[in-house]
């Protein structure tokens, strides 16, 4: 029997799983009181902003895959702010800059994630408002205790806040000291955001979406757009070593609204698998499912062996090389040409017994592809930056953070799910708006400072995030949610994850907690934009046999601790019977699910 640290919870009423356990039990609370999934998930969301706000926040973005029981076409909903007007190339340059830093105002895109959330509980949920914040309110006004990880982060950026950004100093270093894992820690003035987009709601009168689109004006036009327009044209100190001032205006905020998408989905094995389109990542997991298959060997589809991670982490690498070269908003991407069987087959071919270490970009339509010259010179660092506990990054002291993201998926008895991926807006990201309790992002980093790349930086664009949520359906019905945080490795443990439980048969938790693996082989979407050629990272549960195996085709292979490696998420549902089912990744101490 394959080891488990937790079963896979099974039940025919609701299930929840998330990144942390407050914003699991609320959710579940919601599904106690009558409401769906959707009410849930926007709870959820919420609560995830106040008990990990060092890994999403308010002032972030949310991506969303939802299938209703009325329609269980899966849609995409697009909570990913775009840069604000003032975010051109010259500007940046007219700086002294060749990247977008990674911490700071001037990396701040408009967010998304509170509108997107407002927009789905508007038209899929049923709670009122004023109710599915409440478990946000009452823990960011009588607080909540700090789990460790947002003690060592606000630990790590001490001295920024100190000597920079006396505004986050304020909240999160009150009596001079950073505060202790395990303190009840509260953000009243968050409380009173969230209270004053409630009473906005009221005010409108009794009609329950009418309240929602009143609190999305408070929200984009109202009090936060005008504090966040105020804040936004001070200067403080960002991680080029430099003070500047922020781009997001007042009129940024009111142009935004979430949007309702197509995703791009691919037939593999019987399943349609769901992904964002290609402004994001997640087409990475479809290019790479593709090509395994186009390999025709079974063996492929083993994480458990040396063969299986080595053909799996190559066809990554190839995915990946294609999302450098093609993924990005308002590019003329060759969708079609990039998820064709004969372009996989084109890529398999180049899949042999050695590790590549090089960068190789494909060819679709026999399209030119190109690189930023960022990439093409071959930057390279030195040491691996990620953290070894919970896959999440180590945050620097200028708060220079990589791929740190939350997660949330959620199933009810109606056959409603959704698989969202909250992030942006950390704690550590930006300087706190007094006035309204927590920062804005910094994903503008992802885009180039080149003209004429799939991912140049112009206004309006949504930068090509990683974060990469998934819904899976099998004959027209949905039966899984999935997702991760974890940056650039997202897809990447998506992907074995995927193999095990959909090919392989393990159950979700079975699936969740066997040994992860990752390469870093890859630019990487984070400032400063680096990657380590030939590097893959295993946990050291692999056995040594198969860690030699994998260092004889060529790879570098790093060994991480036994449980450092992502922080699945999943639900899923039997269209047949009805029954629910749901996992959460131990590693971490974090992440669970709850359902009935």
């Amino acid at each position: 029997m394959t080891f488990t640290t937790r079963p896979t919870l099974r039940g025919t009423f609701g299930m929840v799983s998330s990144t942390h356990w407050l914003a699991s039990q609320a959710a579940m609370g919601m599904l106690e009181r009558g409401g769906n999934a959707f009410d849930a998930a926007v709870t959820a969301g919420f609560v995830l902003h106040v008990v990990e706000p060092h890994l999403n926040g308010p002032g972030g973005e949310v991506p969303a895959i939802v299938a209703t029981a009325q329609d269980p076409t899966p849609k995409v909903l697009c909570g990913q702010g775009p840069a604000p007007a003032g975010a051109t190339i010259a500007h940046f340059r007219s700086l002294g800059m060749d990247l977008i830093p990674g911490a700071g105002p001037l990396a701040a895109a408009v967010p998304g994630a509170v509108d997107a959330w407002l927009l789905l509980l508007r038209e899929h949920g049923t709670l009122t408002l004023a109710e599915v914040l409440e478990p946000a309110i009452d823990y960011a006004d009588a607080g909540h205790p700090l789990v460790s990880r947002v003690v060592d982060t606000v630990t790590a950026v001490r001295s920024l806040f100190e000597e920079h950004w006396p505004t986050s100093a304020q909240l999160w270093l009150r009596d001079g000291r950073p505060p202790t894992a395990g303190e009840l820690f509260a953000n009243p003035a968050y409380a009173r955001t969230l209270r004053r987009l409630v009473q906005a709601g009221l005010a409108a009168g009794v009609d329950r979406e009418a309240q929602i689109e009143a609190a999305r004006r408070a929200w984009g036009t109202g009090f936060v757009a005008d504090e966040i327009d105020r804040f936004s044209r001070l200067p403080f100190q960002d991680s080029s070593g430099r003070p500047h001032a922020g781009l997001v205006t007042g009129d940024d905020m009111a142009a935004y609204s979430a949007t309702w998408e197509e995703p791009v989905t691919l037939d593999w094995h019987g399943y349609s698998v769901a992904k964002t389109s290609f402004w994001g990542q997640g087409p990475v997991l479809l290019e790479t499912l593709a090509v395994l298959d186009a390999l025709g060997d079974p063996g492929a589809y083993d994480p458990a062996t040396a063969f299986g991670i080595h053909a799996q982490v190559e066809a990554l690498k190839l995915a990946f090389a294609d999302r450098e070269a093609w993924y990005g908003d308002g590019a003329d991407v060759p969708a079609k040409a990039l998820l064709s069987r004969e372009y996989a087959r084109e890529r398999a071919a180049l899949i042999g017994d050695r590790a590549s270490w090089e960068l190789r970009p494909g060819r679709p339509d026999g399209a030119q592809p190109r690189l930023p010259a960022h990439v093409r010179a071959g930057a390279v660092r030195s040491a691996d930056r990620s953290d070894a506990t919970t896959g999440e990054p180590t945050v620097q002291s200028d708060g220079v953070t990589r791929g740190d993201t939350c997660h949330v998926d959620v199933v009810d008895r109606w056959g409603n799910m959704i698989s969202a991926t909250p992030s942006g807006g950390w704690l550590q990201s930006s300087p706190t708006v007094p006035e309204l309790g927590f920062p804005l992002g910094t994903r503008l980093q992802m885009f180039w400072l080149e003209d004429g790349l799939a991912s140049s930086l112009a206004p309006g664009r949504r930068p090509r995030t990683t974060l990469s949520p998934t819904m899976v359906h099998r004959d027209g019905q949905p039966v899984l949610a999935c997702g991760t945080p974890g940056g650039d490795q997202q897809d990447q443990w998506q992907v074995p994850f995927l193999l095990r439980h959909l090919v392989g048969g393990q159950t979700l938790q079975e699936a969740i907690d066997a040994p992860a693996f990752h390469t870093v082989g890859l630019p990487e979407s984070f400032y400063p934009r680096d990657m380590e050629p030939g590097v893959l990272v295993v946990e050291d549960r692999l056995d040594d046999a198969t860690v030699a195996a994998l260092r004889a085709y060529g790879h570098e292979v790093r060994v991480s601790d036994a449980w450092s490696l992502g922080r699945l998420c999943a639900v899923s549902r039997d269209p047949a019977t009805g029954v629910l089912a749901a996992g959460a990744n131990p590693r971490g101490m974090q992440g669970y699910a709850c359902g009935r």
